[in-house]
């Protein structure tokens, strides 16, 4: 019994990890015609700028009200946010509405941030801009807020190992934490909505380059969504400082060969309930 409630789970983590694509049908009864024809290209500049050109709007992980209770306690009104990966989003008209002042807006798809732009001009406190993440165009230190829900996903929509991504997605993933942490001030939080739980992505956070602890909630029910706070100047707690050092030592390591234990035979698939 133990070990086919491991070999379930582990299918589950899988799930919610890579599957993208299942992930965004799951949630909505939307067309079919925005899903792309593999998970590769969520990466690809040219699907978004196809996409946004006709879809209106889509809610990765749902709305402000799904979160908002956890938003309210790591976020002032009046802080200077930068939305990473706006997409087509409603989150920051929304939180412009529920009284956010100064909300700056950020994606690589010229199509997106126009059209954006264009839909939200009447609201002076809402900025849009044309941006790559790996390359933020501010100064250091000048956010108290930096907020992405599912933009860091996307960058891992590729990766098969849910334990271990990698090499390219480590380096893509390290160079936009790094920039995350460079714009933001003493004290500043980087907020992240994800589907990753935190035994997957709190390695990809634990490290103490980028100058920041990690705490962690979860919100949903039948689905859970995970919101983490990052806070600049805060030492890694010492479990995840240990974390740290022991990913450190895995990578340094020659590679081992490991084998699953083989699925049950039941479609466990067919009974997630998604």
């Amino acid at each position: 019994m133990r070990g086919k409630l491991f070999n379930r789970q582990h299918i589950l983590n899988h799930i919610l990890v890579n599957s993208t694509r299942l992930h965004e049908i799951a949630q909505t009864n939307r067309s079919m015609e925005y899903l792309p024809d593999s998970n590769a290209r969520y990466k690809d500049v040219d699907y978004w700028n196809e996409r946004y050109r006709t879809e209106e709007s889509f809610e990765w992980f749902g709305d402000l009200t799904k979160f908002d209770h956890l938003l309210k306690q790591h976020v002032g009104t009046e802080e200077n946010i930068l939305m990473l990966g706006c997409g087509n989003s409603a989150l920051s008209y929304d939180m412009y509405r529920a009284g956010y002042t100064s909300i700056t807006n950020v994606d690589y798809s010229s199509v997106c941030v126009e059209s954006m732009a264009e839909r939200h001009k009447d609201c002076a406190q809402l900025s849009w801009l044309c941006m790559d993440a790996r390359r933020l165009a501010f100064p250091d230190g000048v956010f108290d807020v930096v907020l992405e829900k599912g933009t860091l996903d996307a960058m891992l929509v590729e990766e098969s190992d849910p334990w271990k991504v990698s090499e390219s997605a480590a380096r893509l993933l390290h160079q936009v934490l790094l920039e995350v942490s460079r714009v933001l001030k003493p004290g500043g939080r980087f907020i992240s909505v994800t589907f990753a739980q935190p035994h997957f992505r709190k390695g990809l956070y634990a490290r103490a380059e980028y100058d920041w602890s990690i705490k962690h909630y979860h919100y949903g029910n039948s689905f859970h969504y995970f919101l983490y706070v990052l806070t600049k100047g805060e030492e890694l707690s010492s479990e995840d400082a240990a974390l740290e050092r022991r990913l450190l030592v895995e990578a340094e390591a020659p590679p081992t060969n490991i084998r699953f234990q083989e699925a049950d035979s039941e479609d466990f698939l067919n009974n997630i309930g998604l």
